[in-house]
């Protein structure tokens, strides 16, 4: 990422333009599979840059991992909530949106779960904490707009399968491994106690 003489630096937008050059690396190499140095030569950036932006590896591995969570749970809300208010439809759109993921060459699961199960600590493992709580809201959201006794109880369920058919997609390479999740939300939708009943 070399400057032209003359050019004013821009640390916000040096430190966003190293955080899209690593993301496909660590992505496709996982977070053990390539060194700082590796990383410094494939990102275009000296080992100086990056303790300047990031302190450490590690530094930069979570500001990788939150950048992408932030992208992926705003992706898969502006789905369910392009969708309008009912929760069928609302919940066919989040699995419609994986299925177009999944079948995204290049695809390797979730990349902050599979860096949270290379690393059980920080930074990957709190990364994934949140990221997993993100679903669970946005679940616990749709499930609430079906009125069901426990919304709680029913995003979790939703947010088993989510994972779960990640973890399919990309060992398996099926490509109805969405629509197969997607069916079982929905009958766990239309089966759960109501409020009101």
């Amino acid at each position: 990422m070399p400057v032209p003489k003359g050019t004013t630096l821009d640390p916000s937008r040096t430190r966003e333009a190293i955080l899209e050059s690593a993301t496909p690396l660590l992505y496709e190499r996982g977070l053990n599979g390539i060194g700082v140095a590796e990383l410094c030569a494939a990102t275009g950036i000296s080992k100086e840059t990056l303790y300047r932006h990031f302190d450490s590896k590690d530094g930069l591995v979570e500001a990788v991992l939150e950048n992408r969570s932030r992208r992926v749970l705003a992706w898969i809300t502006d789905a369910a909530d392009s969708a309008g208010a009912d929760p069928r439809a609302r919940l066919t759109a989040v699995f419609r949106a994986l299925a177009t993921w999944f079948a995204t060459p290049g695809f390797r699961g979730c990349a902050i779960i599979n860096a949270a199960t290379q690393r059980h600590s920080a930074p990957a493992s709190p990364v994934a904490a949140r990221h997993l709580a993100g679903y669970l809201d946005l679940f616990a959201d749709i499930a609430r707009g079906a009125d069901v006794l426990d919304p709680h109880a029913l995003g979790r369920h939703f947010l088993v399968l989510l994972e779960g058919a990640t973890v399919v997609a990309d060992h398996l390479a099926a490509p109805q491994t969405a629509e197969s999740a997607l069916s079982a939300a929905l009958t766990l939708l239309d089966a759960a106690p109501k409020s009101r009943s």
